[in-house]
Order: C-alpha cells, then structure tokens, then sequence
C-alpha cells in the first residue's frame, strides 16, 4: 500500500484551538475500488468554518470526527482512476484535503482545468470556488445589492470579503472595509474600495461613520460583534445585512451587538445563509466571474504555506486574523 500524511483532530477545542487538539500521522491508503479516484492533492484550502466542524453539536455541516481525517476543499491530480470519463493525469477539485493522497469517489469529484482558465489550480479554492460563491450570493441574492448605494464589509481583505467588495464597486456600489492591519487596508485601496479603516485604531462604530458619513445600505457581515454592532448604528433605514459568519464569537463569548433594536426602528432585512444551499448559482457564477478575471476587471491575493505539516498553523493563523491576505492555501506538491 501507499503511504500518506494526514492532520486528524483528536480533542474537540474549548475555546481556541491548541496544537495539542489536533496530531499529524502517517496512514495507509488503499487502492481505488469501482466508481474511485486515487488523488494526490496539490493545494488545500484553510477556511474559518473549519472551527465550526471542531464542535460535536447541531450545525449546518457535520462535525469532524475524532481520530480520522480532517476535511475541506482541496485540487489534486488523479494518479489512478477507476472512475469513466476521468482519466490519469487530470486536474480535479474535491473535499478530501488535509492529507496528501485521497480517495475520492466520482461524485465528489470536480474535473478543473487551470491551464485553459489561466489561473494556478488554488484559485479553485478561491475566488472561482467556494469563497468567491459566497461572495457573489452573498451580495446578489442576499443584500440584493443596488447601484448607487453603500456596502460595508467586514474581515474585507480576506477570501471573501475581498471579492465581495471588488464584485460591489463593479455594481456601481460605494464600498467601504475594515481590515486588521495597515498593509491590508492599504491593498483594500489598492484593488477598488473607496475607503477602508483598520479595527484596531480605534472604535469601530466611529471609525465607520468616518468612512460613510451618509450611512450603509447594505453590509457584508463576516465578524459579527463590534462589527455588527458598528452595522447597524450607521445603517440606513430599508438596509439589508447579509450574515456571511462571525468569526469574533467563533472562539470566545462576545457581548455586541447591543443595539439589536435598530433593525425593528431602521426596518432592516438581516438574513443569514450557508452557501451549500446556494450550488445551484454556480454556473452563473462562474461564467460572470471567470470573465472578469479574463478582462482584469478583479484580482485575488493568496496567503500560501509550504507542506502538510504547515497546514495547522495556517489555520490557527487564519482564526487569529492579521496574519494572511486574501485565500489561505497550503501548497502539498513536493
């Protein structure tokens, strides 16, 4: 049999996640049975939903299981194939990260081709995968964008608030983000937002209202906390939230927001959503956003760690924040 490394989760986190939560191993992988490929994984993505899989409660996602493989996107090549129409050699995106070799069975199996699209197999995992969907739901389905207006997003440098905020000015939107240091609001303007603010200089209630002296009309959630909270005091009446995730409340207790009032005095629309429910948008989403990075109309920016054995840390960085820009991958090719 061939041999493969793989992260395993192996206590379920209070709190923060410690390295000691989560072991690196060396496991068997068996040949691919009828309707299986033999992948072996090329770059892997890092999400902040993964900590709401380290969680053995009701959720939207199963839980990870103790002592077996961890999972997330992942883009691979298909060293055997026993799956018609999926041939050795091809490029395919799949769930099976967090190790080197997967078996994958065809249903989950994604042919991709980076060559043709022009773009490195990871952006699969970004901004034309599962990120760069969320973004586009997010705005068009959800906060039912209109030209004219003005979106807040939050966490807006990372996989899919930097889409999120580059797809909106393209609507004819005034965008406005908040990032977690100065280099990162300084690329914010760099790719299109009219303004951006670092959450660490100060409030971030005043620090919005400084950006958007006439209000927001729509805002990109992907905080929650003193974000949502800094939302809904500068929001317009008939505004529109789209609850994206909340990271700050991922690890630890948060009290804000504390003025949840204004969405009844305001008549604000929030409404969360999980993008496995939207799948069904992908193919208009491909097709608009592949060609806006065709005509360089948007652009992408990937954090990248070398090797499995960087995989963990990468993710702790991302839940920490400050630490990436754009998509956190992890590159496995070796």
């Amino acid at each position: 049999m061939t041999t493969s490394r793989e992260w395993q989760l192996i206590s379920r986190p209070k709190g923060w996640p410690e390295p000691s939560d989560f072991r690196l191993v060396e496991t068997e992988v068996r040949e691919p049975g009828d309707g299986e490929l033999l992948v072996r994984n090329l770059v892997m993505s890092v999400d902040p939903y993964m900590r709401g899989r380290m969680n053995d409660g009701p959720s939207y996602a199963a839980p990870y299981e103790l002592n077996k493989a961890m999972y997330g996107g992942a883009v691979g090549r298909v060293e055997k194939s026993n799956v018609p129409g999926i041939e050795t050699g091809q490029i395919i995106r799949h769930g099976l990260g967090w190790r080197e070799l997967a078996i994958v069975p065809a249903r989950q199996a994604e042919v991709v081709n980076p060559e043709a699209d022009g773009v490195p197999g990871s952006a699969y995992l970004g901004v034309l995968g599962m990120p760069g969907l969320t973004a586009w739901v997010g705005l068009y389905d959800i906060a039912e964008i209109r030209p004219g207006q003005t979106l807040f997003v939050s966490a807006a440098s990372g996989a899919v608030g930097s889409v999120a905020g580059q797809l909106a000015k393209l609507a004819g939107l005034r965008v406005v983000g908040s990032a977690g240091t100065p280099d990162k609001v300084k690329w914010l303007l760099e790719i299109g937002f009219d303004a951006a603010f670092d959450y660490h200089d100060g409030n971030v209630t005043e620090q919005l209202q400084s950006v958007a002296p006439e209000g927001i009309d729509c805002y990109f959630d992907n905080v929650g906390g003193d974000h949502l909270e800094a939302a809904l005091a500068v929001m317009n009446p008939f505004g529109r939230i789209a609850e994206c995730g909340m990271i700050a409340a991922y690890n630890e207790a948060v009290t804000a927001p504390r003025n949840l009032f204004f969405v009844v005095g305001k008549k604000i629309t929030m409404r969360g959503f999980i993008v496995s429910d939207h799948y069904s948008r992908e193919p208009a989403f491909r097709k608009h956003v592949s060609a806006l990075l065709r005509e360089g109309r948007i652009t992408f920016a990937e954090t990248r760690r070398d090797g499995i054995e960087e995989a963990l840390q990468a993710l702790l960085d991302v839940l920490r924040g400050g630490k990436h820009t754009g998509k956190m991958v992890v590159d496995l090719a070796r």
